[in-house]
């Protein structure tokens, strides 16, 4: 009962704050989006906003490794495993410049969707060919242009909190604009909050880990779904931990 009445809480603050900080992420956009095409100022805006509430919520431990790896003068092709909806909650923490490749739903909830949109995230219909084709071209325009890119190769949220499989759209990406691919895992979003539901799941600690970045010149003789297999051992040997 007493996560029933907490969840309730959380999502009642998250829509109370999302109405009071969306009109300020459109002022944001209004004044910055002439000279900052790339959204730099309101991605920064939008990174607190999702961090308030790992930063408000008293259940959740957030412990943040491997930052500095993320640097800043560097385009990355970002992969990170999928458990949650926190997941998302959570990467903001990084409070680093990307883009997202994002459900195309996901640009529809009231506030926080409108905000997906003027940052110029990235929106997929999942299983249309066409859609996932149009994603991968404006993911390279993205990187060609400086901004790293962030996706969940899995392509959804795990049920059973095992990793999945990886599919290689990101791979293809980083084979073709032969950019460095950084990977980001998560521990303990699944427990915090599960994929089915939105009840909250009382005290549970939350790691994001940065691991190393993987450079091109590493897997130059690699094809998409053999650089998909040797990432997604990464992230099986930092999970195994």
């Amino acid at each position: 009962m007493v996560n029933q009445v907490f969840s309730v809480i959380f999502w009642a603050f998250i829509v109370v704050t999302s109405l009071v900080l969306f009109p300020i992420a459109v002022l944001v956009w209004l004044v910055t989006a002439p000279f900052d095409r790339r959204r730099r100022a309101l991605h920064l805006f939008t990174c607190f906003w999702a961090s308030l509430y790992t930063w408000c919520n008293p259940l959740w431990r957030v412990t943040v490794r491997g930052r500095e790896l993320f640097r800043s003068d560097q385009t990355y092709v970002v992969v990170a495993n999928h458990l949650s909806l926190l997941d998302i909650l959570v990467l903001f923490r990084l409070r680093k410049h990307f883009t997202w490749v994002s459900k195309q739903e996901n640009f529809k909830v009231p506030f926080i969707g409108w905000n997906m949109r003027l940052n110029q995230y990235v929106e997929l219909r999942r299983g249309d060919r066409v859609s996932v084709q149009q994603m991968l071209s404006r993911c390279e325009q993205e990187l060609h242009g400086g901004t790293s890119v962030m996706i969940f190769p899995e392509g959804t949220r795990s049920r059973s909190g095992a990793l999945q499989p990886f599919k290689t759209g990101a791979f293809d990406l980083a084979l073709t604009t032969r950019l460095p691919i950084l990977p980001v895992v998560f521990e303990g979003t699944a427990l915090a909050l599960p994929r089915r539901g939105f009840v909250l799941r009382g005290r549970h600690r939350i790691t994001m880990t940065v691991l190393e970045p993987i450079l091109p010149a590493t897997y130059a003789d690699l094809d998409a779904a053999q650089l998909a297999d040797r990432t997604r051992a990464l992230f099986v040997a930092q999970l195994a931990r």
